[in-house]
C-alpha cells in the first residue's frame, strides 16, 4: 500500500467514526485507524530490510511542527498528546523549552500518520474540555498538590482544564497501544504462517533505526518536564480518562512549523 493511499484510507475510517451513531462504533474506527497503521509500518520495514534494488531504502528523517502560540496556557498537555500518539506509532519526540513546537524523529509515513491523528484529536481534546468547564462541576471540588493535601484550595477552571487535558491524553495513548497490539497478534498469525520473522521483532528493529538517527541528530540538552499544573483536579481528571475513552476521530486539519529543543 502507498503512503497516499494510507492516509486516505485512514481519513475515511476517521470520517466514518466522526459520525459513529455509538460511541462503540466509533472506537471501533478509532481502533482500526491504528491497526491500519500499524500494519502498515510492519509491511514497511519488512520491505526496507529485504531492499536490493537500486534505490536507496528509506531512512527515518526529522520534521518541525508548531502546537501552539508563545505564552499558551497548557501546550504541555498537546505535547502530552502528541507524544503519547508518536510512541504508539514509533516517533520519538524533541521539545521546545515552551512547548510551542516539536521535533519528531522517524520515518516520513509514520509521523505522517502521526500528524493526522494528532490534528483529529487536539480539536476534540479542547472542545471536551471546554464542554466540561462550562458545566461548572469542578467549582464543587477543592484542588490539591498530591494525595496528602488534605486541605486543598477551590479548584480553579485552569487547574480543571489541565487536569482534564493530561488525562485525556493518557486514555488516548492507552487505546492508541491497545489496538497496536491486538494489530501485532493479528500479523503474526500471518507472518508465522509465511515462515517470516514476527511482526513485534519487525517493529523493533523500526523503532532501532529510528533510536539511532534520534542519538545521531537530536540536539536536544536535558529532559522536557513540561511545566506541569501544580495542583490537580481528581474530577477534572476523571472526566477527562471518560472523554480520551469516548473520543472520536474526525477531519483533521494540518498543523505547521529556531530551535531550542528537550527530550520528550
Amino acid at each position: 500500500m502507498s503512503n497516499d493511499k494510507l492516509a486516505v484510507r485512514i481519513g475515511a475510517l476517521l470520517a466514518k467514526a466522526e459520525h459513529a451513531s455509538t460511541e462503540e462504533e466509533a472506537a471501533a474506527y478509532f481502533g482500526k485507524a491504528q491497526a491500519l497503521s500499524t500494519q502498515h509500518q510492519i509491511e514497511l520495514e519488512t520491505a526496507r530490510l529485504a531492499h536490493t534494488g537500486r534505490q536507496a531504502p528509506a531512512v527515518p528523517t526529522v520534521r518541525e511542527i508548531v502546537l501552539g502560540e508563545p505564552r499558551q496556557r497548557g501546550l504541555y498537555t498537546y505535547v502530552q498528546l502528541f507524544s503519547q500518539i508518536g510512541r504508539a506509532n514509533g516517533v520519538k519526540s524533541d521539545v521546545a523549552h515552551n512547548s510551542t513546537r516539536v521535533w519528531a524523529y522517524g520515518f516520513a509515513e509514520d509521523i505522517d500518520t502521526v500528524e493526522q491523528l494528532y490534528n483529529s484529536l487536539v480539536v476534540q481534546m479542547t472542545q471536551a474540555s471546554r464542554a466540561y468547564i462550562a458545566k461548572g462541576e469542578f467549582r464543587n471540588e477543592t484542588s490539591s498538590r498530591d494525595a496528602w493535601d488534605w486541605k486543598g484550595t477551590r479548584t480553579s477552571a485552569l487547574t480543571a482544564r489541565l487536569s482534564f487535558q493530561q488525562a485525556f491524553a493518557q486514555r488516548i495513548g492507552a487505546r492508541l497501544r491497545e489496538a497496536k497490539e491486538q494489530a501485532i497478534t493479528a500479523k503474526d498469525t500471518q507472518v508465522y504462517n509465511d515462515g517470516l520473522v514476527g511482526a513485534a521483532l519487525v517493529l523493533a528493529g523500526r523503532d532501532l533505526a529510528v533510536q539511532n538517527h534520534y542519538r545521531e541528530t537530536s540536539n536536544a540538552s536535558g529532559r522536557y518536564r513540561g511545566g506541569r499544573n501544580a495542583r490537580q483536579s481528581l474530577h477534572a481528571a476523571a472526566s477527562g480518562y471518560v472523554a480520551g475513552d469516548k473520543a472520536r476521530l474526525g477531519a483533521a486539519k494540518s498543523i505547521g512549523g529556531a530551535r531550542t529543543a528537550i527530550s520528550a
